[in-house]
């Protein structure tokens, strides 16, 4: 009985050995090398300083930098404030190739003319509902084909890449009229808030088409947006980079979120 007890022992272990190390083998993290950061001035750290690029406003406190520095990963950091779809086709994407592991990009805001729209709102005595409304119409209209074509070159040029898509914040607490001397009223800011979700709404649907991950950053953001007691975005002002993401925006908010997913 004693030798069937130890054969049958011996049998679980010879198991063991055979089936579960291979599969705590295959579970290990995919390592990240090379990493290639593509998007706008909310992927490039516009409003987080210590720029090392004035021109595009490339943040070394960006989530891209910050990313990189945890993966030990060698970044190539294209992402440039004002950037638009055509800016990322016509040279972002050169820095992608086959060895690329990981892609980030965040673009679409520029497209469909945020921007303007969110400098109607901040005009004194003036409806912003026009701008607003045209804002959403492109964004509805024009950027799910602009989105794809970005998508699919990126998935040509690095086909063993993970890709992540991460979306924008919404702006404003919408609860006081704290920013830009109260200019912009809390139905305003309500308002500007349902355009940024439409935004991301529209962002994620275009990401479902490929293999990519949509990273929606609004829940992290939460509690921390234009008017609330301590806000990870710049509201008015014309020290930084108005609008966009500050140091914690970049770090608690993408940052954060970025390497919880990894």
């Amino acid at each position: 009985m004693r030798n069937i007890r130890r054969t049958a022992t011996v049998a679980v272990a010879l198991l063991a050995t055979l089936f579960l190390i291979p599969a705590a083998a295959q579970a290990k993290p995919k390592q990240i090398e090379q990493y290639v950061a593509l998007g706008d001035s909310y992927s490039s750290g516009a409003g987080a300083g210590a720029y090392s690029d004035a021109v595009c406003q490339r943040s070394n406190n960006a989530y891209p930098e910050l990313l990189a520095d945890e993966l030990g990963a060698e970044l190539s950091f294209v992402a440039c404030g004002g950037a638009v779809t055509d800016d990322v086709l016509a040279g972002q994407v050169d820095a992608l190739s086959e060895e690329t592991d990981l892609v980030t990009i965040g673009i679409g805001g520029n497209d469909i003319g945020w921007t303007e729209a969110i400098a109607a709102c901040i005009t004194p005595f003036h409806d912003c509902t026009p701008e607003i409304e045209e804002a959403e119409r492109k964004a509805t209209e024009e950027l799910p084909a602009k989105l794809d074509a970005v998508y699919a070159e990126i998935a040509e040029r690095s086909p063993k890449a993970e890709v992540y898509v991460l979306g924008y914040p919404r702006l404003f607490a919408a609860r006081n009229t704290c920013d830009a001397l109260g200019s912009i009223n809390i139905a305003e800011q309500e308002r500007m808030n349902q355009g940024a979700d439409l935004l991301s709404d529209v962002i994620e649907e275009a990401t479902g088409g490929h293999s990519f991950t949509y990273v929606d950053v609004r829940d992290g953001f939460e509690g921390h947006a234009i008017c609330d007691t301590a806000p990870w975005l710049h509201g008015f002002t014309v020290i930084d980079v108005p609008y966009h993401p500050n140091v914690l925006g970049q770090r608690d908010g993408y940052y954060a979120e970025m390497s919880e997913i990894l």
